[in-house]
């Protein structure tokens, strides 16, 4: 398998407050251990790479609320992949730009 892009969204349940700003921050750091193309976005996070080092990231990114206290984490992912060409963010978003 090739290039993916994955969206992720990782939410701890449970927390004692309706702000999740410094979860989000801790797994933030636990992605950037890894050699990726990221992302951040208001409500998600960009990952472009290698299929297998994608999920890899994605796995320490779910397990760290865990790490932090919380009891139960949950954690939505869209792959995005083509097999015809390179998959790139910028790329995505420059074909959509150009017919704007």
């Amino acid at each position: 398998m090739g290039k993916i892009i994955a969206e992720v969204t990782v939410v701890p349940l449970g927390t004692c407050s309706p702000s999740l700003s410094k979860y989000v921050a801790e797994v933030e750091k636990v992605l950037r251990k890894f050699n990726l193309k990221t992302h951040l976005t208001p409500m998600s996070t960009i990952i472009e790479g290698e299929w297998d080092e994608v999920f890899r990231a994605i796995k320490a990114m779910h397990e760290k609320p865990f790490q932090m206290g919380a009891l139960r984490v949950s954690t939505r992912i869209t792959v995005d992949e083509r097999r015809d060409k390179e998959l790139k963010m910028e790329n995505k978003i420059k074909a959509v730009e150009e017919k704007l």
